[in-house]
């Protein structure tokens, strides 16, 4: 048994280095496909570029994924948590979830005077290629760091414990986005919880997938940056200094108000799949 719970944290090792030669050698073609400049420094993508660039990282972390999960762990592809039955209202609670938070972020920030909003701009192009855009990166992210890395640590050690690590590696992948912040850091290792939560109960990534998607989708139409990096946006506005409050550059997850947001989300989170344990232990299941 021991050893059998070596093989998970060892696979998350092995799988690092390939991963990042295979999606990157993915990515610089699909960089070379949609003509963005290729520079050692960071060059602002058009959307357009932006959305060929990450299909071609996701095809990238589909094959790794694939091969390690088919050869190396033994097990079928879809064992990852891409099941749909039964999983339709995790997709709709996430979507949700992403959505409120992201309303209630702004609504309270405008009442704080700590954002005036400036104008809406509608491009439907834009809005389109951008809803594809962070549906791709939901799931290219998803499928890696919960489908594969948690499930393996889950392998190895406590689940939460496993949540955690995996978190932590999930702020740590965002490290080298502009302008993160303290708070940012904080915001992304929370988000790596939030994220992973629903799966150590469900093993099924239809949650963490929808919220993710939503999450980003509606910061970017609301104005703010994600995760530091400029996108299309449906509503314009302007930002008063505290950065701390509103997130400045790096957009809301750079802000205090996330971290309570996303701590509330948690607890409830933990609520209720502990409370749906206890419902299936009393009635045998």
């Amino acid at each position: 048994m021991q050893g059998g719970k070596t093989k998970g944290w060892a696979r998350v090792l092995l799988i690092i280095i390939p991963n990042f030669i295979i999606v990157g050698l993915f990515q610089f073609a699909g960089a070379y496909v949609s003509g963005k400049e290729i520079s050692p420094e960071y060059v602002q993508e058009t959307t357009e570029q932006h959305l060929i660039t990450s299909f071609f990282g996701l095809l990238g972390t589909l094959l790794v994924i694939y091969l390690f999960v088919e050869l190396v762990d033994d097990e079928r592809f879809a064992d990852v948590g891409l099941h749909l039955k039964n999983h339709k209202k995790g997709i709709l609670l996430g979507l949700i979830a992403g959505l409120f938070i992201i309303v209630a972020g702004y609504l309270v920030l405008e009442a704080l005077n700590q954002i005036e909003f400036a104008e809406t701009i509608f491009l439907g192009s834009e809005f389109l290629m951008t809803g594809f855009l962070f549906l791709i990166v939901s799931i290219s992210e998803e499928i890696f760091f919960r489908g594969y890395v948690l499930r393996n640590f889950m392998e190895s050690m406590n689940k939460y414990v496993a949540l955690l690590v995996s978190a932590l590696l999930f702020a740590l992948m965002h490290a080298a986005n502009p302008n993160l912040s303290l708070i940012g850091n904080i915001n992304l290792f929370l988000a790596g919880v939030v994220l992973g939560l629903p799966y150590i109960y469900t093993k099924n990534l239809m949650f963490p997938i929808a919220f993710h998607f939503s999450w980003n989708f509606f910061q970017s139409l609301f104005g703010f940056n994600v995760s530091g990096l400029d996108s299309y946006s449906l509503i314009e506005f302007k930002t008063t200094q505290d950065t701390w409050v509103n997130g400045g550059d790096f957009g809301f997850e750079g802000s205090v108000l996330a971290i309570l947001f996303q701590i509330t989300l948690i607890v409830a989170l933990y609520v209720v799949f502990n409370n749906k344990k206890k419902e299936k232990l009393s009635i045998g299941m």
